[in-house]
């Protein structure tokens, strides 16, 4: 028989720390390993090793829908082929005369300044890559690509298709690159209007085939139809790339600020390839993440490019006018200034 108050009859798994004792223990760890992380980058190398483990599972789940493809490719009919080949064709041709037309523009705007010959383009070289997998919902627009430091790829760079502007790449593996959208909520885009050189932000409206402009005050010079192109600003992508089409135009007398909606030119959800951008450092339309990618630095997530460069934040729109504010006023109020680069929080 057990001794009175010696316990020898509880069992020896009744004697562990109670669950809110783990639970704090638990949280501290938590809060450290995120003060460290965004303080002093100790876990950047953890993640790196991750995505690199992580990225043969994406490749092994596109898997079938990519041997689908393949499959259904083969297939087509030659007829579809043909017709095919001589649409190219022709495109190509248009493409060459329109090139001819703007290298003579380009020669003899340089020229007129006063250079000795015309500057070259700012985009450099392009790679190619394939979409490993997309994730298109409310809060997150993302895409894997095929390509990672072993290809040169670096943070920041610029991602772009046939069409316009896709994103950049926010987290680059040795083998894969993750690439946030234009049209992700927490991504912006200084642009430009091209009919008239008004200056705004496009920030991702989290669907894939909208973008939003809530910058621009009641007043401003913008339609149905405009094209809306990189402006510059930044330090992400250069000048003068294409970007969206504004589609919607809504004005309210009692509000300060127009609701402007544009639909992106890049079709991600038809893409099976994309275009990763290299531009020219010594170029003045060149943005700052171009320098980075003739850095000898070990490849790794934020130690290849510029760490400086970062997805644009999303600017809070201002505050409606209060009732009663005269339109004068109303009208004199500033656009919103172009966000700083500011750090993308996975």
């Amino acid at each position: 028989m057990a001794a009175f108050g010696t316990g020898a009859g509880r069992p020896l798994y009744g004697r562990g720390g109670s669950p809110g004792f783990k639970f704090t223990i638990y949280a501290v760890l938590s809060v450290v390993a995120m003060y460290l992380d965004q303080r002093q980058h100790y876990l950047e190398h953890v993640r790196y090793a991750l995505q690199a483990a992580a990225y043969p599972i994406q490749l092994l789940v596109s898997s079938p829908p990519a041997a689908w493809r393949w499959v259904k490719s083969s297939f087509q009919d030659r007829h579809a082929l043909q017709a095919e080949n001589a649409r190219l064709s022709a495109q190509q041709r248009d493409l060459e005369l329109r090139s001819m037309r703007y290298e003579a523009l380009e020669r003899e705007n340089g020229e007129l300044r006063g250079l000795r010959e015309a500057l070259p383009p700012v985009a450099e070289r392009w790679l190619p890559a394939e979409i490993v997998s997309m994730q298109l919902t409310g809060l997150r627009q993302r895409m894997v690509l095929n390509r990672g430091a072993s290809n040169g790829v670096f943070r920041g760079q610029a991602v772009m298709d046939a069409k316009g502007l896709i994103g950049q790449t926010i987290h680059v593996g040795p083998w894969s690159a993750e690439v946030i959208l234009i049209t992700d909520p927490e991504h912006a885009v200084p642009v430009r209007v091209g009919r008239t050189g008004l200056r705004t932000i496009a920030v991702g409206a989290g669907d894939s085939a909208s973008l939003a402009l809530p910058y621009l005050p009641a007043n401003a010079d913008i339609k149905a139809g405009d094209m809306l192109v990189t402006s510059g600003l930044g330090g992400v992508f250069p000048e003068g790339y294409p970007v969206a089409r504004v589609i919607e135009v809504h004005r309210d007398a009692v509000q300060p600020l127009a609701q402007v909606r544009a639909e992106p030119l890049a079709r991600v959800e038809s893409d099976s390839e994309v275009m990763l951008i290299w531009f020219r450092a010594n170029h003045p339309a060149a943005p700052g993440a171009a320098a980075a990618a003739a850095t000898n630095e070990p490849a790794a997530d934020l130690k290849s490019g510029d760490p400086s460069i970062q997805p644009q934040a999303v600017v809070h729109a201002a505050a409606p006018a209060p009732t009663g504010t005269p339109p004068a006023a109303a009208a004199k109020a500033p656009a919103a200034p172009a966000a700083a680069p500011a750090g993308h929080k996975p």
